[in-house]
């Protein structure tokens, strides 16, 4: 595969700063290497996969997502051509296991979307035809569990998932079960579903959403303590955006499902859509300030500092700079 180099100065890759280990580029010289991915993209595929409230263009797609399924695709192929040579340096012959991506971010920052985006253009490439999705949100811990612990309002915060079973279901990942089953959340009933499972079958890319997959483990006297999420990652994005433009998304999200989602009987929220408009965004906010705030500042936006790259997003939602971290 080739990859043809963007115009400008040192290929068109700025120079990182010596005291840090991200390259930082520009939106412009992003861009450019759009030039070295010719994948087919179109507002059919954007409409298709674009979460409700998520503000996403095709031209954001063709400049910043794109570019980014063509490196992604190099890491994995990397990573599988380093497999068969140690194979073959070992004499095993053990199938590669997925290649594994996380992505983190605030609550209302795109997560989904560029999840669901990325896993639409990565299967495009002919290496990687096969990638899955898996989301944390099945493992919050169910809603009657959290109430019994007194974690209700500190859902989404680390001790509200079942942090052993997705540990599990990443070990099984990367062991190279054929298939490995995972909770299903509804984000209508805002709860688990019983019964209803996700099933990964041994993709060449799993791609991993959540809020909190960077955490980092625990420490005691300096020493690493646990297993983490982030230990079965092959790659890892933070999508980052000033706070007070994402509890503005948070909140045009919440006004867009009042008239939607909420509007259904079965709705967990489905009491705000009968309420007058003010009282209702009166409570997203209370819920953006007690809860999701403090989860972001406590919790999430500390661990961009371990992505391999981070992803900035002006209050237009469109990606203003990508840091990649050094090889």
């Amino acid at each position: 595969m080739e990859f043809c180099r963007p115009p400008g100065d040192n290929g068109g890759v700025p120079e990182a700063s010596p005291n840090s280990p991200y390259l930082t580029f520009d939106r412009d010289t992003w861009s450019q290497l759009a030039a070295s991915t010719p994948l087919p993209f179109g507002e059919a595929d954007i409409a298709r996969i674009r979460s409700l409230g998520d503000v996403i263009s095709l031209d954001e797609v063709q400049q910043i997502y794109r570019p980014l399924s063509g490196l992604l695709n190099l890491h994995a192929h990397a990573s599988a051509y380093l497999h068969d040579v140690r194979g073959m340096f070992l004499g095993d012959a053990t199938a590669r296991t997925p290649y594994v991506i996380g992505i983190a971010g605030s609550v209302a920052v795109g997560k989904s979307t560029v999840a669901r985006l990325l896993v639409e253009l990565l299967a495009r490439w002919p290496d990687t035809p096969r990638v899955e999705l898996l989301t944390t949100d099945g493992f919050l811990w169910p809603n009657a569990e959290l109430e019994r612990r007194g974690l209700m309002d500190r859902k989404g915060f680390p001790e509200s998932y079942d942090r052993v079973s997705l540990l599990r279901c990443l070990a099984q990942v990367k062991s190279g079960e054929p298939l490995v089953e995972a909770p299903r959340y509804s984000h209508l009933r805002y709860d688990i579903v019983p019964g209803e499972k996700t099933i990964i079958r041994q993709p060449d890319i799993l791609v991993v959403e959540g809020l909190n997959v960077l955490q980092a483990a625990r420490t005691a006297g300096g020493e690493a303590t646990e297993l983490v999420v982030s230990d079965f990652f092959d790659f890892s994005i933070y999508l980052d955006a000033a706070e007070p433009d994402v509890r503005q998304w948070y909140l045009d999200r919440f006004r867009t499902l009042r008239a939607t989602a909420f509007q259904r009987p079965e709705s967990y929220f489905h009491r705000y859509a009968s309420m007058p408009e003010a009282d209702a965004l009166a409570y997203a906010d209370q819920v953006w300030q007690t809860i999701n705030r403090p989860n972001l500042e406590q919790n999430i936006e500390p661990t961009s500092l371990r992505a391999s790259l981070v992803l900035t997003k002006g209050a237009d939602h469109r990606v203003t700079q990508v840091r990649l971290r050094r090889v």
